[in-house]
């Protein structure tokens, strides 16, 4: 039996969710999904200046989940920017922290964009 899926801690959502280029007419073939966990890796890790140890703890999940999280969205942001396609941010296996949390501090923007801090936020 799989082991149950832990929330990864999101401390804020993404300002836009959809990214890509401004001539096309998009279809499905020419889009991606990127989930707001993968997201909230690429603001901690390459925005932020967060190490991946850094990154497992302000999301409360492992390291070795934080790397695997961070190649595949920086997979899907290499296909998106190399070919051409939509990027879409929605989705995935997240919890919108309160910011009272012990391991909220640097990075931490305590709300979300519409909505309230704390609600799960699967397949949005």
């Amino acid at each position: 039996m799989p082991r149950p899926m832990k929330w990864r801690k999101v401390c804020r959502l993404p300002e836009r969710n959809k990214f890509g280029p401004l001539d096309s007419a998009s279809n499905d073939q020419d889009q991606i999904n990127m989930t707001v966990d993968e997201y909230e890796t690429i603001r901690l890790i390459d925005l932020e200046g967060f190490t991946q140890e850094e990154c497992a703890k302000q999301m409360n999940i492992a390291r070795t989940t934080v790397q695997g999280i961070y190649v595949e969205a920086r997979r899907k942001l290499a296909e998106s920017l190399v070919n051409g396609k939509v990027l879409t941010i929605t989705g995935g296996e997240y919890r919108l922290c309160d910011g009272l949390e012990n391991s909220c501090g640097r990075g931490c923007h305590r709300h979300g964009r519409g909505r309230r801090a704390g609600n799960k936020g699967r397949g949005d």
